[in-house]
């Protein structure tokens, strides 16, 4: 790093895969001195770091995931024996399931700009140690207001995840691998909604319920310990912005980033930020499209989640440690989607950059689309009238995999397409595509039952599919024509 420039210097900038970086040193007026990354190769730069520490801080990221979304679907075996015990009724059971999911909805919405103040490292931390703290209180519960209220504190907490590992991994892998690390991130964490009915059912029929929340304190304590030992700050604007507090100190100079330029108080930091992903879902047209792709195929995953449990112990008379072996049904299709969707992603992205001269755009992301959401209704399909007519239960387990085969195949290139899109404010963007996501995932079961025992399995799941392929067919290529003039219209994000 060089001294203050006593005049004013021109211009040049690098363009990295993250917005614009300038120079290490810029001169913006006599006694001002920007500062940046000490040239492309800088290592502080989470784009530098090695292989095995971004592929470590991903998997941990992703740990983080599971424990939120095992916590989510846990209860589904539970719920009976929740209701004898507390004295609830059934719905008032469900309840305490799925109101953690909405909680999804808001977490994120002040969590994420958080994020973009302070960092992704102090929310996600501050966000587990909640969960655990409510998650806790849930199993010590007595009575259906504390468990209720503790279940959505829990999911306060628990959206943090939501809220920052994917800025996280946005943050250190660059598009040209974002296919991969999206995998990776992504495949444990929705592997939760799979395993945490199979381990709730073993707990429900050899311990005891409230051991559900005690198991996942423990094992997120020990991902925080983790996360506090091995995962440094991997916020831009963060590290910059200590790297010019840090000159600023040892030098007295007029040290900034270009990030801070614009001299405003906290507040009103805060102010733009919990504005933000709000002004972008009322605003951004693509983020408004996608939302309806994601809110519905995860209103639909947690119907079938929360359902699926009593398929097997009401309508094929098996034991709840059976009924939740059947999720590894859904596990199965997420690996094979993961294991190939991923590949397919960076490999369609590397083709369209090479064939437009290295140029390239979020909308390429957006092919991948297609297929998934043409899966999802035909899993839906497939596993409704198997169970309709009580076939072998290979063949509701089979429809369950293409379900989940779809859903991850239509998820990745959404986020992906997502974080692309708004990769300056990728912790923004990510909470307002989502918000309708978790409303649709807090609803959709609390009607599930009603919808099956009136229609059955099979005519339900066909009202379904059918739905599922008005919201998601269309969408893929209004954004494959469209994208680019859409997200102009959105204007520019403050």
């Amino acid at each position: 790093m060089t001294g203050p420039e006593t005049s004013k210097m021109p211009e040049s900038t690098i363009e990295l895969e993250k917005g614009v970086i300038v120079p290490q040193v810029s001169a913006i007026e006599a006694d001002t001195i920007l500062v940046s990354w000490d040239g492309e190769s800088d290592p502080s730069n989470p784009y530098n770091w090695s292989a095995p520490r971004k592929w470590f801080s991903t998997l941990l990221t992703s740990l983080g995931g599971l424990v939120t979304l095992m916590s989510g679907a846990m209860l589904a075996p539970a719920l009976g024996v929740i209701g004898r015990n507390l004295h609830i009724s059934e719905s008032e059971a469900a309840m305490a399931l799925s109101i953690y999911v909405l909680a999804f909805a808001f977490g994120p919405l002040f969590l994420a700009p958080c994020s973009e103040v302070w960092g992704r490292r102090p929310i996600w931390v501050a966000g587990c140690l909640w969960y655990i703290l409510w998650n806790t209180i849930c199993g010590i519960s007595n009575n259906r207001g504390l468990l209720i209220a503790g279940r959505f504190m829990a999911g306060l907490g628990a959206s943090a995840e939501f809220a920052v590992s994917g800025p996280i991994v946005a943050d250190i892998w660059s598009p040209d691998e974002r296919g991969k690390s999206i995998t990776i991130r992504g495949m444990l964490p929705l592997m939760g909604p799979a395993l945490g009915p199979i381990v709730g059912g073993v707990m429900v029929q050899e311990v005891n319920w409230r051991w559900l929340f005690y198991i996942l304190s423990i094992f997120d304590a020990i991902i925080v310990i983790l996360f506090l030992l091995f995962l440094p700050e991997t916020h831009a604007p963060t590290l910059l912005a200590r790297k010019a507090k840090a000159l600023r100190k040892g030098t007295g100079g007029r040290y900034n980033t270009q990030y801070e330029l614009k001299k405003t108080s906290l507040s009103h930091k805060l102010k733009l930020s919990f504005v933000r992903p709000f002004r972008m879902l009322f605003t951004q047209p693509v983020i408004q499209l996608m939302s309806i792709v994601l809110a519905y195929g995860f209103g639909l995953l947690y119907i079938v989640l929360s359902t699926f449990s009593n398929l097997w112990t009401e309508r094929y008379h098996q034991s709840s440690m059976a009924s939740g072996l059947h999720y590894l049904s859904g596990i199965t299709g997420y690996l094979i989607a993961s294991l190939t969707g991923g590949w397919a992603m960076d490999r369609l992205w590397a083709h369209l950059k090479k064939k437009n001269g290295g140029q390239t755009k979020p909308e390429n992301r957006v092919p991948l689309i297609v297929p998934g959401a043409m899966m999802m209704p035909i899993g839906l399909l497939w596993y409704g009238w198997s169970a309709e007519a009580k076939l072998h239960w290979i063949m509701p387990d089979i429809g369950f995999a293409i379900f989940g085969f779809g859903y991850i195949s239509a998820g990745y290139p959404a986020q992906a397409y997502i974080t692309d899109a708004f990769l300056d404010y990728t912790a923004s963007a990510a909470a307002a595509s989502q918000l309708l996501r978790n409303i649709f995932a807090f609803t959709f079961p609390i009607f599930a039952p009603s919808l099956y025992n009136a229609l059955g399995y099979g005519k339900a799941n066909t009202v379904l599919a059918a739905i599922a392929v008005v919201c998601g067919a269309p969408v893929p290529f209004i954004l494959w024509r469209y994208g680019e003039k859409l997200r102009a219209k959105g204007g520019m994000i403050k």
